[in-house]
């Protein structure tokens, strides 16, 4: 249990502890952050209670994760034992210290969130049969929605990284090819009329996956970070 009152329906619980990069107002600079009910822990004020190893590693002058995406499950291990121990109700360094609590514990309201993660590039699966049979009902209608091979292969395709944004981020109505009315024959360039919302469920990996790579159920399971919805 934390000492830090969290209400009963927060989805920042004390097992749940989710990372992320923050700014301030007062103090703009990105930096890693921590979510626990109301408040924002902020990492690089109790760097110091951090082993010497992880702190300089993995959170002195970190404007992203990914530098403690980089240093792998051991370390991953040992800066979430050491977060659980920093906001344990049974531990004083920083419940005892009104000081370093008041610099250190931020208002969730008050921050400003950032891309926690430099992103090189991104794979989309198409794994969603119900996004699937959408955007077939768009192309080819509701009779031939899903093509019969979707079922039995896993369609991936090059992503663009740019295209990973923050949430609140403005986004644009696509525009492109299309028939102005069910009788034209000559496409124009307009924004499109159609869009399709859906749930994303996002893993960040933490190495690299060379080119022609085909990676194991075992070597997946090792190089997740974590994952996410969107």
């Amino acid at each position: 249990m934390s000492f830090i009152e969290i209400a009963e329906d927060s989805d920042f619980s004390y097992q749940n502890l989710p990372y992320g990069v923050f700014s301030t107002y007062s103090d703009p600079k990105p930096r890693i952050g921590v979510a626990i009910g109301d408040w924002v822990l902020d990492v690089s004020v109790v760097k110091h209670l951090f082993s010497p190893e992880l702190a300089e590693k993995c959170i002195t002058g970190q404007t992203t994760l990914n530098a403690l995406m980089g240093a792998g499950r051991a370390a991953w291990t040992e800066f979430r034992k050491t977060l659980q121990k920093i906001l344990s109700k049974e531990e004083p360094a920083l419940q005892h210290n009104a000081g370093l609590r008041a610099e250190a514990l931020i208002p969730a309201k008050e921050v400003i969130m950032h891309l926690p993660a430099q992103i090189g590039d991104y794979t989309d699966f198409y794994s969603s049969r119900n996004h699937a049979t959408n955007v077939g009902t768009m192309f080819r209608g509701k009779d031939n929605a899903l093509q019969p091979n979707w079922l039995h292969l896993p369609v991936g395709y090059h992503g663009r990284a740019s295209s990973v944004v923050l949430s609140g981020t403005p986004l644009r109505r696509p525009a492109g090819q299309i028939l102005p009315s069910p009788t034209a024959t000559t496409p124009v360039f307009a924004p499109c009329r159609l869009l399709d919302f859906e749930l994303e469920m996002g893993f960040l990996l933490w190495d690299l996956v060379m080119i022609w790579e085909t990676l194991s159920k075992w070597r997946t399971q090792r190089i997740i970070y974590s994952g996410w919805f969107s």
